[in-house]
């Protein structure tokens, strides 16, 4: 109990703090006639300052995203200074799923998915069944954990968390984020995405 209440003072201190490094990861645009698509990858320090740019691929409607993402960040310089993964939705490429459980295991740093529409499960469900014969395993890695919603001065925000608590989550999001309701890192990376493949970044993470 006590090492837990020491470990969530830490956390809140470290937030605190301008040096908190952040990674917001977003893929680029892609049709699904393409067979992979480019993932980036941007190191902030909190919300304001940009220290580095990553990249890998992950196949269109494949089941790599989890490993390339896991990938991503444990080849990476930044590793050890990373204290948080905002991630653009619960997929890469289509439905190339992310198992955000397997990716806190693997890398040790709490990742946190956000998007501003709130999922329509329904539709997703029927989407994986018409398009994967492994529709059930997509399906359940989709299903682990749970969406709540950040609220904003403007639209809310549909959150998924892994490592850490919603209290804490909520003060990442808001510690990365400058302006408008998406923070920096994954806007920066969908900035960046989109421009490298259309020549011109255009549209909303």
């Amino acid at each position: 109990m006590v090492q837990t209440f020491l470990y969530r003072l830490l956390f809140f201190v470290v937030l605190m703090k301008e040096e908190v490094r952040i990674l917001g990861v977003d893929d680029a645009p892609f049709s699904f006639e393409d067979e992979s698509v480019m993932v980036v990858g941007v190191v902030m320090r909190a919300g304001s300052y940009v220290e580095g740019v990553l990249r890998s691929n992950v196949s269109v409607d494949g089941s790599d995203a989890s490993e390339k993402l896991v990938e991503m960040i444990c080849s990476s310089r930044f590793l050890s200074q990373l204290h948080a993964v905002l991630v653009d939705g619960a997929c890469f490429a289509g439905f190339n799923v992310i198992d955000f459980q397997h990716v806190f295991e693997k890398t040790q740093i709490p990742i946190i998915s956000v998007t501003r529409d709130e999922p329509d499960f329904e539709k997703i469900k029927t989407a994986l069944k018409n398009r994967f014969k492994d529709w059930e395993s997509r399906w359940e890695v989709l299903n682990k954990g749970s969406i709540w919603v950040m609220k904003t001065k403007y639209n809310p925000l549909y959150v998924r968390c892994v490592g850490v608590s919603e209290s804490e989550a909520k003060e990442i999001i808001k510690l990365a984020t400058i302006r408008g309701v998406l923070p920096e890192p994954v806007r920066m990376a969908h900035i960046i995405a989109s421009g490298v493949v259309r020549g011109e970044s255009y549209g909303k993470a």
